[in-house]
Protein backbone atom coordinates (compact mmCIF):
# COMPACT_ATOMS: atom_id res chain seq x y z
CA UNK A 1 0.00 0.00 0.00
CA UNK A 2 1.14 3.57 -1.07
CA UNK A 3 1.28 6.13 1.26
CA UNK A 4 0.25 9.88 0.69
CA UNK A 5 1.03 13.05 2.91
CA UNK A 6 -2.01 14.88 3.21
CA UNK A 7 -2.08 18.65 3.95
CA UNK A 8 -2.18 18.37 7.40
CA UNK A 9 1.22 16.22 7.99
CA UNK A 10 -0.62 12.69 8.25
CA UNK A 11 0.15 9.80 6.34
CA UNK A 12 -2.94 8.36 4.22
CA UNK A 13 -3.22 5.07 2.79
CA UNK A 14 -4.31 4.62 -0.60
CA UNK A 15 -5.79 1.16 -1.68
CA UNK A 16 -3.90 -0.69 -5.29
CA UNK A 17 -6.48 -1.23 -7.91
CA UNK A 18 -7.93 -4.49 -7.95
CA UNK A 19 -6.50 -7.32 -9.57
CA UNK A 20 -8.59 -8.28 -12.79
CA UNK A 21 -9.81 -11.78 -12.32
CA UNK A 22 -8.26 -14.48 -14.49
CA UNK A 23 -11.17 -15.14 -16.71
CA UNK A 24 -12.21 -11.62 -17.59
CA UNK A 25 -8.35 -11.61 -18.89
CA UNK A 26 -9.04 -15.03 -20.97
CA UNK A 27 -12.51 -13.88 -22.30
CA UNK A 28 -10.95 -10.62 -23.53
CA UNK A 29 -8.40 -12.31 -25.78
CA UNK A 30 -10.36 -14.86 -27.21
CA UNK A 31 -12.90 -11.48 -28.24
CA UNK A 32 -9.91 -10.26 -29.98
CA UNK A 33 -8.84 -13.55 -31.79
CA UNK A 34 -12.16 -13.54 -32.82
CA UNK A 35 -12.45 -9.92 -33.87
CA UNK A 36 -8.79 -10.75 -35.84
CA UNK A 37 -10.27 -13.68 -37.26
CA UNK A 38 -13.29 -12.12 -38.62
CA UNK A 39 -11.28 -9.28 -39.99
CA UNK A 40 -9.11 -11.59 -41.99
CA UNK A 41 -12.01 -13.67 -43.32
CA UNK A 42 -13.54 -10.52 -44.46
CA UNK A 43 -10.41 -9.54 -46.36
CA UNK A 44 -10.23 -12.97 -47.99
CA UNK A 45 -13.64 -13.42 -48.86
CA UNK A 46 -13.79 -9.49 -49.99
CA UNK A 47 -15.59 -9.51 -53.39
CA UNK A 48 -13.98 -5.91 -53.88
CA UNK A 49 -10.22 -6.96 -54.37
CA UNK A 50 -8.46 -10.37 -55.47
CA UNK A 51 -5.90 -11.63 -53.04
CA UNK A 52 -3.56 -14.39 -54.14
CA UNK A 53 -0.97 -15.84 -52.36
CA UNK A 54 1.57 -17.91 -53.61
CA UNK A 55 4.67 -19.89 -52.46
CA UNK A 56 8.35 -18.83 -53.25
CA UNK A 57 7.48 -20.78 -56.62
CA UNK A 58 4.88 -18.86 -57.63
CA UNK A 59 2.01 -21.75 -57.49
CA UNK A 60 -1.60 -20.33 -56.26
CA UNK A 61 -1.97 -21.89 -52.95
CA UNK A 62 -4.69 -19.24 -52.01
CA UNK A 63 -7.48 -17.65 -54.71
CA UNK A 64 -10.06 -15.51 -52.43
CA UNK A 65 -14.23 -14.97 -53.83
CA UNK A 66 -12.87 -11.43 -55.42
CA UNK A 67 -10.31 -13.27 -57.28
CA UNK A 68 -12.88 -15.64 -58.40
CA UNK A 69 -15.17 -13.05 -59.39
CA UNK A 70 -12.64 -10.39 -60.97
CA UNK A 71 -11.04 -13.23 -63.03
CA UNK A 72 -14.02 -15.96 -63.81
CA UNK A 73 -11.79 -18.71 -62.18
CA UNK A 74 -12.56 -21.25 -59.29
CA UNK A 75 -10.04 -21.88 -56.56
CA UNK A 76 -9.72 -24.99 -58.09
CA UNK A 77 -8.74 -24.31 -61.32
CA UNK A 78 -5.73 -22.50 -60.48
CA UNK A 79 -4.78 -23.67 -56.82
CA UNK A 80 -1.44 -25.57 -56.57
CA UNK A 81 -2.05 -25.71 -60.48
CA UNK A 82 -0.85 -22.24 -62.17
CA UNK A 83 0.89 -18.93 -60.97
CA UNK A 84 -0.20 -15.51 -61.51
CA UNK A 85 1.71 -14.82 -64.56
CA UNK A 86 -0.11 -18.01 -66.48
CA UNK A 87 -3.54 -15.43 -66.70
CA UNK A 88 -1.43 -12.31 -67.50
CA UNK A 89 -1.50 -10.74 -70.75
CA UNK A 90 1.93 -12.17 -72.21
CA UNK A 91 3.40 -9.43 -73.64
CA UNK A 92 2.87 -6.84 -70.59
CA UNK A 93 4.73 -9.67 -68.57
CA UNK A 94 7.44 -9.68 -71.92
CA UNK A 95 8.07 -5.30 -71.62
CA UNK A 96 8.12 -5.58 -67.73
CA UNK A 97 10.51 -7.78 -67.83
CA UNK A 98 12.76 -6.01 -70.54
CA UNK A 99 12.03 -2.94 -68.18
CA UNK A 100 13.43 -4.05 -65.08
CA UNK A 101 16.53 -5.48 -66.74
CA UNK A 102 17.62 -2.38 -67.94
CA UNK A 103 16.48 -0.85 -64.62
CA UNK A 104 18.46 -3.22 -62.38
CA UNK A 105 21.42 -4.50 -64.76
CA UNK A 106 20.50 -8.35 -64.87
CA UNK A 107 18.63 -10.30 -67.47
CA UNK A 108 14.74 -10.68 -65.69
CA UNK A 109 12.87 -13.42 -67.34
CA UNK A 110 9.25 -12.88 -68.57
CA UNK A 111 7.34 -14.63 -66.22
CA UNK A 112 6.44 -15.09 -62.44
CA UNK A 113 9.95 -13.73 -61.68
CA UNK A 114 9.22 -10.46 -63.52
CA UNK A 115 5.71 -9.96 -61.43
CA UNK A 116 7.69 -10.16 -57.88
CA UNK A 117 11.48 -9.43 -58.60
CA UNK A 118 11.05 -5.98 -56.68
CA UNK A 119 9.23 -7.39 -53.76
CA UNK A 120 11.56 -10.13 -53.31
CA UNK A 121 14.56 -7.41 -52.86
CA UNK A 122 12.32 -5.34 -50.20
CA UNK A 123 11.05 -3.13 -52.63
CA UNK A 124 7.69 -1.43 -52.46
CA UNK A 125 5.92 -2.44 -55.88
CA UNK A 126 2.71 -1.40 -57.32
CA UNK A 127 2.14 -1.61 -60.72
CA UNK A 128 -0.66 -1.82 -63.54
CA UNK A 129 -1.21 -4.87 -65.46
CA UNK A 130 -3.98 -6.47 -67.40
CA UNK A 131 -5.74 -10.01 -66.21
CA UNK A 132 -6.93 -12.64 -68.76
CA UNK A 133 -10.66 -14.06 -67.84
CA UNK A 134 -11.50 -17.41 -68.02
CA UNK A 135 -14.18 -16.00 -70.81
CA UNK A 136 -10.98 -14.41 -72.69
CA UNK A 137 -11.98 -10.80 -71.64
CA UNK A 138 -9.43 -8.32 -70.52
CA UNK A 139 -9.45 -7.07 -67.00
CA UNK A 140 -6.99 -3.95 -66.51
CA UNK A 141 -6.18 -4.07 -62.44
CA UNK A 142 -4.05 -2.18 -60.30
CA UNK A 143 -1.43 -4.85 -58.69
CA UNK A 144 0.29 -4.70 -55.01
CA UNK A 145 2.72 -6.84 -54.53
CA UNK A 146 4.49 -8.17 -50.85
CA UNK A 147 6.57 -10.96 -50.01
CA UNK A 148 5.74 -12.97 -47.11
CA UNK A 149 8.35 -14.50 -44.90
CA UNK A 150 9.25 -16.89 -41.92
CA UNK A 151 10.65 -15.65 -38.37
CA UNK A 152 14.05 -16.02 -40.05
CA UNK A 153 13.01 -14.16 -42.30
CA UNK A 154 13.26 -16.76 -45.69
CA UNK A 155 10.50 -15.57 -48.39
CA UNK A 156 7.95 -18.24 -48.05
CA UNK A 157 5.02 -17.11 -50.66
CA UNK A 158 4.22 -13.64 -52.07
CA UNK A 159 0.90 -12.20 -51.66
CA UNK A 160 -0.29 -10.16 -54.96
CA UNK A 161 -3.80 -7.51 -54.17
CA UNK A 162 -5.11 -6.80 -57.37
CA UNK A 163 -8.40 -3.83 -57.88
CA UNK A 164 -10.40 -3.90 -60.91
CA UNK A 165 -8.49 -0.68 -62.55
CA UNK A 166 -11.38 -0.56 -65.62
CA UNK A 167 -12.95 2.35 -64.30
CA UNK A 168 -10.04 4.69 -64.47
CA UNK A 169 -8.93 2.92 -67.98
CA UNK A 170 -12.28 4.10 -68.87
CA UNK A 171 -11.65 7.62 -67.47
CA UNK A 172 -7.66 7.51 -68.53
CA UNK A 173 -9.56 6.14 -72.19
CA UNK A 174 -11.49 9.28 -72.30
CA UNK A 175 -8.77 11.65 -71.03
CA UNK A 176 -6.82 10.71 -74.11
CA UNK A 177 -9.64 10.78 -76.44
CA UNK A 178 -9.98 14.33 -75.71
CA UNK A 179 -6.65 15.73 -75.50
CA UNK A 180 -6.51 13.55 -78.63
CA UNK A 181 -9.35 15.72 -79.99
CA UNK A 182 -8.01 18.87 -78.61
CA UNK A 183 -4.82 18.13 -80.49
CA UNK A 184 -6.79 17.72 -83.55
CA UNK A 185 -8.40 20.96 -83.05
CA UNK A 186 -5.62 22.74 -82.73
CA UNK A 187 -3.98 21.37 -85.64
CA UNK A 188 -6.96 22.63 -87.32
CA UNK A 189 -7.01 25.94 -86.00
CA UNK A 190 -3.17 25.85 -86.37
CA UNK A 191 -3.94 25.37 -90.19
CA UNK A 192 -6.41 27.47 -90.37
CA UNK A 193 -4.77 30.27 -88.78
CA UNK A 194 -1.87 29.64 -91.09
CA UNK A 195 -4.30 29.61 -94.28
CA UNK A 196 -5.80 33.01 -92.82
CA UNK A 197 -2.16 34.28 -92.70
CA UNK A 198 -1.36 33.30 -96.00
CA UNK A 199 -4.67 34.37 -97.23
CA UNK A 200 -4.27 37.77 -96.06
CA UNK A 201 -0.71 37.94 -97.27
CA UNK A 202 -2.01 37.36 -100.49
CA UNK A 203 -4.68 39.57 -100.81
CA UNK A 204 -2.07 42.04 -99.67
CA UNK A 205 0.13 41.19 -102.08
CA UNK A 206 -2.74 41.18 -104.70
CA UNK A 207 -3.48 44.80 -103.36
CA UNK A 208 -0.09 46.01 -103.49
CA UNK A 209 -0.08 44.99 -107.11
CA UNK A 210 -2.96 45.98 -108.03
CA UNK A 211 -2.63 49.26 -106.32
CA UNK A 212 0.90 49.48 -108.75
CA UNK A 213 -0.65 48.31 -111.91
CA UNK A 214 -3.68 51.15 -110.82
CA UNK A 215 -1.66 53.65 -110.01
CA UNK A 216 0.55 53.70 -112.81
CA UNK A 217 -2.22 54.76 -116.40
CA UNK A 218 -3.44 57.14 -113.13
CA UNK A 219 -0.23 58.79 -112.82
CA UNK A 220 -0.14 59.86 -116.74
CA UNK A 221 -4.05 60.46 -117.09
CA UNK A 222 -3.50 63.24 -113.89
CA UNK A 223 -0.26 64.34 -114.32
CA UNK A 224 -0.97 65.15 -118.02
CA UNK A 225 -4.01 67.08 -116.85
CA UNK A 226 -2.46 69.17 -114.87
CA UNK A 227 -0.02 69.76 -117.39
CA UNK A 228 -2.58 71.03 -119.59
CA UNK A 229 -4.48 72.71 -116.80
CA UNK A 230 -1.19 74.58 -116.33
CA UNK A 231 -0.33 74.86 -120.01
CA UNK A 232 0.60 78.36 -121.88
CA UNK A 233 -1.67 79.43 -123.20
CA UNK A 234 -4.46 78.52 -120.57
CA UNK A 235 -6.61 76.24 -121.75
CA UNK A 236 -9.92 77.15 -123.18
CA UNK A 237 -13.66 77.86 -121.22
CA UNK A 238 -14.90 74.59 -122.48
CA UNK A 239 -10.93 73.10 -122.31
CA UNK A 240 -10.82 73.91 -118.79
CA UNK A 241 -14.39 72.34 -117.93
CA UNK A 242 -12.96 68.85 -119.61
CA UNK A 243 -9.68 69.17 -117.98
CA UNK A 244 -11.54 69.63 -114.32
CA UNK A 245 -13.99 66.48 -115.29
CA UNK A 246 -10.47 64.19 -115.74
CA UNK A 247 -8.64 65.86 -112.71
CA UNK A 248 -12.08 65.51 -110.05
CA UNK A 249 -12.43 61.97 -111.29
CA UNK A 250 -8.87 60.86 -111.42
CA UNK A 251 -8.26 62.48 -107.76
CA UNK A 252 -11.83 60.46 -106.41
CA UNK A 253 -10.85 57.37 -108.37
CA UNK A 254 -6.98 57.79 -106.25
CA UNK A 255 -8.96 58.72 -102.95
CA UNK A 256 -10.94 55.34 -103.77
CA UNK A 257 -7.56 53.13 -104.05
CA UNK A 258 -6.38 54.63 -101.24
CA UNK A 259 -9.21 53.78 -98.53
CA UNK A 260 -9.73 50.05 -100.02
CA UNK A 261 -5.97 49.48 -99.49
CA UNK A 262 -5.90 51.22 -95.46
CA UNK A 263 -8.95 49.36 -94.74
CA UNK A 264 -7.17 46.38 -96.62
CA UNK A 265 -4.45 46.79 -94.05
CA UNK A 266 -5.92 47.32 -90.87
CA UNK A 267 -8.30 44.17 -91.67
CA UNK A 268 -5.28 41.69 -92.22
CA UNK A 269 -3.84 43.14 -89.02
CA UNK A 270 -0.59 44.60 -90.99
CA UNK A 271 -0.97 48.29 -90.64
CA UNK A 272 1.95 49.92 -88.64
CA UNK A 273 1.94 52.87 -86.68
CA UNK A 274 4.59 55.03 -85.91
CA UNK A 275 2.62 56.53 -82.21
CA UNK A 276 4.80 59.77 -80.69
CA UNK A 277 4.26 63.00 -79.34
CA UNK A 278 2.68 65.41 -81.40
CA UNK A 279 0.72 69.11 -81.33
CA UNK A 280 -2.63 69.63 -82.60
CA UNK A 281 -2.41 73.11 -83.12
CA UNK A 282 0.49 71.83 -85.65
CA UNK A 283 -1.32 69.41 -87.58
CA UNK A 284 -4.56 71.16 -87.48
CA UNK A 285 -2.90 74.13 -88.90
CA UNK A 286 -1.73 71.66 -92.08
CA UNK A 287 -4.95 70.47 -92.41
CA UNK A 288 -6.80 74.13 -92.45
CA UNK A 289 -4.31 74.88 -95.41
CA UNK A 290 -5.11 71.61 -97.07
CA UNK A 291 -8.79 71.95 -97.18
CA UNK A 292 -9.19 75.74 -97.40
CA UNK A 293 -9.68 74.99 -101.43
CA UNK A 294 -12.63 72.90 -101.24
CA UNK A 295 -14.08 75.37 -98.42
CA UNK A 296 -13.58 78.41 -101.08
CA UNK A 297 -15.21 76.71 -103.61
CA UNK A 298 -18.34 75.17 -101.36
CA UNK A 299 -18.58 78.61 -99.71
CA UNK A 300 -17.92 77.31 -96.33
CA UNK A 301 -16.71 78.99 -93.76
CA UNK A 302 -14.06 76.96 -91.74
CA UNK A 303 -12.93 77.95 -88.10
CA UNK A 304 -10.30 76.79 -86.06
CA UNK A 305 -10.93 77.50 -82.33
CA UNK A 306 -7.48 77.83 -81.17
CA UNK A 307 -7.42 76.24 -76.87
CA UNK A 308 -6.00 78.33 -74.25
CA UNK A 309 -2.62 75.94 -73.66
CA UNK A 310 -1.32 74.02 -75.71
CA UNK A 311 -2.68 70.24 -76.30
CA UNK A 312 -0.56 67.31 -77.26
CA UNK A 313 -1.47 63.56 -77.78
CA UNK A 314 0.15 60.32 -78.46
CA UNK A 315 -0.65 59.05 -82.17
CA UNK A 316 0.68 58.74 -85.99
CA UNK A 317 0.98 61.77 -87.20
CA UNK A 318 0.26 60.95 -90.69
CA UNK A 319 -2.67 59.22 -90.00
CA UNK A 320 -4.19 61.39 -87.64
CA UNK A 321 -4.04 63.96 -90.29
CA UNK A 322 -6.00 61.78 -92.42
CA UNK A 323 -8.74 61.32 -90.08
CA UNK A 324 -8.99 65.30 -89.92
CA UNK A 325 -9.03 65.87 -93.58
CA UNK A 326 -11.48 63.08 -93.65
CA UNK A 327 -13.96 64.36 -91.08
CA UNK A 328 -13.27 68.24 -92.43
CA UNK A 329 -14.32 67.39 -95.88
CA UNK A 330 -16.95 65.79 -94.97
CA UNK A 331 -18.14 69.08 -92.78
CA UNK A 332 -18.10 70.59 -95.91
CA UNK A 333 -18.81 68.68 -98.88
CA UNK A 334 -22.61 67.97 -96.85
CA UNK A 335 -22.68 71.25 -95.81
CA UNK A 336 -25.37 74.00 -96.59
CA UNK A 337 -24.40 76.38 -98.92
CA UNK A 338 -22.82 79.10 -97.16
CA UNK A 339 -22.42 77.30 -93.82
CA UNK A 340 -19.85 76.88 -91.30
CA UNK A 341 -17.43 74.14 -89.98
CA UNK A 342 -16.12 74.95 -86.43
CA UNK A 343 -12.92 72.85 -85.04
CA UNK A 344 -12.40 72.93 -81.69
CA UNK A 345 -9.93 71.14 -78.88
CA UNK A 346 -10.19 70.61 -75.12
CA UNK A 347 -8.91 68.42 -72.76
CA UNK A 348 -10.93 65.71 -70.81
CA UNK A 349 -10.54 63.50 -67.93
CA UNK A 350 -8.54 60.79 -67.57
CA UNK A 351 -5.73 61.85 -69.76
CA UNK A 352 -8.02 62.63 -73.05
CA UNK A 353 -8.05 65.27 -75.84
CA UNK A 354 -11.10 65.78 -77.70
CA UNK A 355 -11.09 67.41 -80.87
CA UNK A 356 -14.76 68.03 -82.53
CA UNK A 357 -16.15 69.35 -85.73
CA UNK A 358 -19.25 70.93 -85.92
CA UNK A 359 -21.12 71.40 -88.96
CA UNK A 360 -24.27 73.31 -90.15
CA UNK A 361 -25.78 70.50 -92.16
CA UNK A 362 -28.92 68.35 -92.69
CA UNK A 363 -27.90 66.64 -89.31
CA UNK A 364 -28.44 63.04 -89.62
CA UNK A 365 -31.57 60.82 -88.03
CA UNK A 366 -30.93 58.32 -85.52
CA UNK A 367 -31.48 55.37 -87.98
CA UNK A 368 -28.82 56.45 -90.18
CA UNK A 369 -26.50 57.21 -87.23
CA UNK A 370 -26.60 53.46 -86.60
CA UNK A 371 -25.10 52.69 -89.78
CA UNK A 372 -22.41 55.51 -90.31
CA UNK A 373 -19.77 53.30 -90.03
CA UNK A 374 -20.60 50.41 -92.03
CA UNK A 375 -18.29 49.94 -94.70
CA UNK A 376 -19.68 51.29 -98.91
CA UNK A 377 -22.66 52.66 -97.09
CA UNK A 378 -23.13 56.58 -98.28
CA UNK A 379 -26.44 56.70 -96.16
CA UNK A 380 -28.92 56.89 -99.28
CA UNK A 381 -26.48 59.60 -100.70
CA UNK A 382 -25.56 57.69 -103.54
CA UNK A 383 -27.62 58.99 -106.25
CA UNK A 384 -26.54 63.28 -104.85
CA UNK A 385 -23.92 65.05 -106.57
CA UNK A 386 -21.51 64.19 -103.69
CA UNK A 387 -19.04 61.83 -104.82
CA UNK A 388 -18.23 59.69 -101.93
CA UNK A 389 -17.07 56.21 -101.35
CA UNK A 390 -18.42 55.11 -98.16
CA UNK A 391 -15.39 53.38 -96.58
CA UNK A 392 -13.48 56.89 -94.96
CA UNK A 393 -15.31 56.70 -91.94
CA UNK A 394 -14.88 53.39 -91.28
CA UNK A 395 -11.18 53.65 -91.99
CA UNK A 396 -11.47 57.07 -89.46
CA UNK A 397 -12.89 54.79 -86.56
CA UNK A 398 -10.42 51.94 -86.98
CA UNK A 399 -7.60 53.90 -87.32
CA UNK A 400 -8.80 55.63 -84.13
CA UNK A 401 -9.15 52.75 -82.70
CA UNK A 402 -6.19 51.29 -83.56
CA UNK A 403 -4.00 54.43 -81.74
CA UNK A 404 -6.57 54.18 -78.34
CA UNK A 405 -8.54 56.20 -78.74
CA UNK A 406 -12.56 56.76 -79.69
CA UNK A 407 -14.82 58.22 -82.35
CA UNK A 408 -18.41 59.56 -82.10
CA UNK A 409 -21.38 61.84 -83.47
CA UNK A 410 -23.64 63.41 -82.46
CA UNK A 411 -26.43 64.87 -84.45
CA UNK A 412 -29.52 66.76 -84.69
CA UNK A 413 -31.64 66.91 -87.89
CA UNK A 414 -31.74 70.33 -89.36
CA UNK A 415 -29.01 71.83 -87.18
CA UNK A 416 -26.05 69.30 -87.82
CA UNK A 417 -23.61 66.72 -87.09
CA UNK A 418 -20.75 67.02 -84.78
CA UNK A 419 -18.04 64.43 -84.99
CA UNK A 420 -15.57 63.70 -82.31
CA UNK A 421 -12.74 61.72 -81.86
CA UNK A 422 -10.55 61.39 -78.36
CA UNK A 423 -6.99 60.47 -78.44
CA UNK A 424 -4.64 59.66 -75.63
CA UNK A 425 -2.59 62.84 -74.37
CA UNK A 426 0.76 63.68 -74.36
CA UNK A 427 3.13 65.72 -72.30
CA UNK A 428 4.53 67.86 -74.89
CA UNK A 429 7.10 67.37 -77.53
CA UNK A 430 11.05 67.09 -77.33
CA UNK A 431 12.53 69.49 -79.56
CA UNK A 432 16.56 67.94 -79.42
CA UNK A 433 19.26 70.95 -79.05
CA UNK A 434 20.47 72.63 -81.96
CA UNK A 435 17.58 71.60 -84.44
CA UNK A 436 17.07 72.95 -87.61
CA UNK A 437 13.95 74.51 -88.52
CA UNK A 438 12.56 73.14 -92.30
CA UNK A 439 13.84 74.88 -95.19
CA UNK A 440 11.31 76.25 -97.18
CA UNK A 441 12.07 76.11 -100.87
CA UNK A 442 10.83 77.95 -104.29
CA UNK A 443 11.23 77.14 -107.61
CA UNK A 444 14.51 78.20 -109.34
CA UNK A 445 14.41 80.81 -111.22
CA UNK A 446 17.43 80.83 -114.19
CA UNK A 447 19.71 83.89 -114.83
CA UNK A 448 20.90 84.30 -118.28
CA UNK A 449 24.41 82.29 -118.69
CA UNK A 450 23.29 79.94 -115.43
CA UNK A 451 24.97 76.61 -116.03
CA UNK A 452 21.86 73.58 -116.81
CA UNK A 453 21.51 71.40 -114.17
CA UNK A 454 21.29 67.74 -114.83
CA UNK A 455 18.46 65.51 -113.81
CA UNK A 456 18.40 62.01 -114.85
CA UNK A 457 15.01 59.84 -115.01
CA UNK A 458 15.51 56.53 -114.75
CA UNK A 459 11.94 54.94 -116.10
CA UNK A 460 9.93 52.25 -118.33
CA UNK A 461 6.78 53.25 -118.95
CA UNK A 462 6.97 55.45 -121.41
CA UNK A 463 3.97 57.75 -121.22
CA UNK A 464 5.63 58.33 -117.07
CA UNK A 465 8.66 59.39 -118.98
CA UNK A 466 7.13 61.79 -121.32
CA UNK A 467 5.44 62.89 -118.21
CA UNK A 468 8.35 63.75 -116.39
CA UNK A 469 10.35 65.39 -120.01
CA UNK A 470 7.18 67.54 -120.21
CA UNK A 471 7.24 69.27 -116.68
CA UNK A 472 10.76 69.35 -117.19
CA UNK A 473 10.82 71.49 -119.98
CA UNK A 474 8.86 73.66 -118.18
CA UNK A 475 12.85 74.23 -116.65
CA UNK A 476 14.77 76.06 -118.78
CA UNK A 477 17.64 75.70 -116.08
CA UNK A 478 17.43 71.60 -116.38
CA UNK A 479 18.41 69.01 -119.02
CA UNK A 480 17.01 65.60 -118.87
CA UNK A 481 18.60 62.28 -119.26
CA UNK A 482 16.49 59.10 -119.08
CA UNK A 483 17.00 55.47 -119.07
CA UNK A 484 14.76 52.73 -119.56
CA UNK A 485 16.16 49.65 -116.75
CA UNK A 486 18.56 50.12 -113.61
CA UNK A 487 21.72 49.14 -115.02
CA UNK A 488 22.03 51.51 -118.11
CA UNK A 489 20.82 54.09 -115.46
CA UNK A 490 23.56 53.41 -113.35
CA UNK A 491 26.08 53.35 -116.53
CA UNK A 492 24.64 57.28 -116.94
CA UNK A 493 25.20 58.25 -113.32
CA UNK A 494 28.74 57.86 -114.26
CA UNK A 495 28.80 59.17 -117.28
CA UNK A 496 26.76 62.26 -116.56
CA UNK A 497 27.19 62.44 -112.94
CA UNK A 498 23.81 64.02 -112.86
CA UNK A 499 22.96 66.72 -109.54
CA UNK A 500 19.34 64.47 -109.21
CA UNK A 501 18.41 61.04 -110.00
CA UNK A 502 14.40 60.32 -110.28
CA UNK A 503 14.06 56.36 -110.03
CA UNK A 504 11.06 54.32 -110.22
CA UNK A 505 10.97 50.86 -108.22
CA UNK A 506 9.72 48.01 -110.60
CA UNK A 507 11.98 47.85 -113.46
CA UNK A 508 13.45 45.64 -116.21
CA UNK A 509 16.69 43.65 -114.42
CA UNK A 510 17.35 45.37 -111.75
CA UNK A 511 14.88 46.98 -108.98
CA UNK A 512 15.04 50.31 -107.83
CA UNK A 513 15.67 49.67 -104.76
CA UNK A 514 19.05 47.26 -105.76
CA UNK A 515 20.15 49.96 -108.71
CA UNK A 516 19.96 52.99 -105.26
CA UNK A 517 22.41 50.47 -103.36
CA UNK A 518 24.41 50.01 -106.19
CA UNK A 519 25.02 54.26 -106.46
CA UNK A 520 25.00 54.47 -102.81
CA UNK A 521 27.99 52.00 -102.49
CA UNK A 522 30.18 53.66 -104.90
CA UNK A 523 31.92 57.62 -103.77
CA UNK A 524 31.88 58.54 -107.01
CA UNK A 525 27.90 58.49 -107.19
CA UNK A 526 27.47 57.89 -103.54
CA UNK A 527 26.32 62.36 -102.95
CA UNK A 528 23.92 61.96 -105.38
CA UNK A 529 20.67 62.04 -104.24
CA UNK A 530 17.98 59.81 -105.60
CA UNK A 531 14.84 60.43 -105.63
CA UNK A 532 11.72 57.56 -105.74
CA UNK A 533 9.10 57.92 -107.98
CA UNK A 534 6.84 55.09 -107.65
CA UNK A 535 3.92 53.25 -108.01
CA UNK A 536 4.74 51.22 -104.61
CA UNK A 537 2.80 53.42 -102.69
CA UNK A 538 1.58 50.75 -99.66
CA UNK A 539 3.13 52.48 -96.11
CA UNK A 540 5.25 49.31 -95.92
CA UNK A 541 6.79 50.08 -99.48
CA UNK A 542 7.58 54.09 -98.75
CA UNK A 543 9.11 52.83 -95.11
CA UNK A 544 11.30 50.37 -96.83
CA UNK A 545 12.21 52.86 -99.76
CA UNK A 546 13.10 56.11 -96.97
CA UNK A 547 15.17 53.50 -94.80
CA UNK A 548 17.08 52.51 -98.11
CA UNK A 549 18.33 55.71 -98.51
CA UNK A 550 16.15 57.17 -101.16
CA UNK A 551 16.10 61.29 -100.62
CA UNK A 552 12.29 61.52 -101.01
CA UNK A 553 9.80 58.73 -101.80
CA UNK A 554 6.91 60.30 -103.89
CA UNK A 555 4.31 58.28 -105.33
CA UNK A 556 2.20 58.12 -108.51
CA UNK A 557 0.01 59.96 -109.75
CA UNK A 558 2.30 62.46 -108.95
CA UNK A 559 1.22 66.21 -107.64
CA UNK A 560 2.82 68.53 -110.23
CA UNK A 561 3.60 71.11 -107.28
CA UNK A 562 5.17 68.24 -104.60
CA UNK A 563 7.16 66.93 -107.42
CA UNK A 564 8.88 70.31 -108.34
CA UNK A 565 9.45 71.22 -104.71
CA UNK A 566 11.06 67.88 -104.50
CA UNK A 567 13.28 68.53 -106.93
CA UNK A 568 14.16 71.85 -106.22
CA UNK A 569 15.07 70.29 -102.57
CA UNK A 570 17.17 67.96 -104.12
CA UNK A 571 19.08 70.37 -106.44
CA UNK A 572 19.61 72.73 -104.11
CA UNK A 573 20.90 69.74 -101.36
CA UNK A 574 22.94 68.95 -104.66
CA UNK A 575 24.71 72.47 -104.94
CA UNK A 576 25.64 72.57 -100.98
CA UNK A 577 26.75 69.36 -101.56
CA UNK A 578 29.01 70.16 -104.61
CA UNK A 579 30.03 73.74 -102.82
CA UNK A 580 30.92 71.71 -99.91
CA UNK A 581 33.09 69.19 -101.56
CA UNK A 582 35.14 72.05 -103.95
CA UNK A 583 35.60 73.42 -100.61
CA UNK A 584 37.02 70.77 -99.27
CA UNK A 585 39.70 70.51 -102.22
CA UNK A 586 40.60 74.03 -102.21
CA UNK A 587 41.60 74.79 -98.59
CA UNK A 588 45.45 74.03 -97.60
Amino acid sequence: MKLARPKTGKQVAIPAPAAEPRGTMKARRQSALLKTGALQSAILNSANFSSIATDDKGVIQLFNIGAERMLGYAAADVMNLITPADFSDPQEVIQRAQALSAEFGTAIAPGFEALVFKASRGIEDIYELTYLRKNGTRLPAVVSVTALRDAQHTIIGYLLIGTDNTARKKVEGERQRLDQALHETNLELQGAKVAAERANRAKSDFLSSMSHELRSPLNAILGFAQLMDSGSPPPTAPQKDSIDQILQAGWYLLELINEVLDLALIESGRLSLSMEPMSLAEVLGDCQAMIEPQARKSAISVGFCTPDTPLFVKADRTRVKQIFVNLLSNAIKYNRVGGTVEVSCRARPGGRVRVSFQDTGEGLPLDKLAQLFQPFNRLGQEAGIEEGTGIGLVVCKQLVELMGGEIGVDSTVGVGCLFWIELNAASGIEVPAGALPAVATAAAGVAAGTPLRTVLCVEDNPANLLLVARLLARRPDIQLLSAKDGRRGIEMAHAAMPEVILMDINLPGISGLTALRILAGDPATAHIPVIALSANAMPRDIQKGLEAGFFRYLTKPIKVNEFMDTLDLALEGARTRSHDANHEATSP
